[in-house]
């Protein structure tokens, strides 16, 4: 359904759709193939969707290559689903998935692991099980997490040891996800 050849012996996994395909005409025919559990995969009109956000103007870069960002609704255009303001392209968060492997693959923005590896997984991103490719701890600096404020003058009621707790949140530099060009200040949510 995708090419139009013979041999497509991959059929979706939505019970009562006939549509088959080649495995490497899946990317280009925008089906989605789950590389766990039963490795389920679906056509174009039955595939995951991600419940994204409409991104503002501003948010329309992606944050790996930089690049214009397609329409927030298409198939080559994915969100964090943790923190909803990381958007990026398919292709660059599978090269990213490919070289950190399931134990560093994590959201370049908000650094989450746990929601953004399920949901990563359900809409077709193949994670490798393996260490990452890069093998010195040249990268360990991405697994650091900022939860302490470093602002010269804090703002939060209850000090900066305390930072975190109740309706305050550190805000972080939406590139990196790290505070070492600007002091983050605590705001309220």
């Amino acid at each position: 359904f995708v090419c139009g050849q013979v041999g497509a012996s991959i059929t979706c996994a939505e019970p009562g759709c006939e549509r088959s395909f080649h495995l490497p005409c899946a990317y280009e025919g925008q089906c989605v193939t789950q590389y766990f559990g039963e490795f389920r995969s679906y056509c174009w009109v039955h595939r995951p969707r991600q419940a994204l956000e409409p991104a503002s103007a501003q948010d329309k870069t992606c944050i790996i290559c930089m690049e214009p960002m397609d329409d927030s609704g298409s198939y080559t255009t994915m969100s964090c689903p943790a923190c909803q303001h990381a958007w990026f392209h398919r292709a660059c968060i599978q090269r990213t998935a490919l070289c950190a492997g399931i134990y560093c693959f994590q959201c370049p923005a908000c650094r989450d692991r746990h929601t953004f590896l399920q949901n990563m997984r359900s809409v077709g991103i193949r994670i490798p099980f393996r260490m990452p490719v890069w093998d010195n701890d040249a990268y360990a600096a991405l697994a650091v997490w900022y939860r302490r404020c470093h602002a010269s003058n804090c703002l939060y009621p209850q000090g900066r040891l305390r930072s975190g707790e109740g309706p305050w949140q550190l805000l972080l530099c939406s590139s990196c996800g790290c505070t070492r060009n600007t002091p983050p200040l605590l705001q309220p949510e």
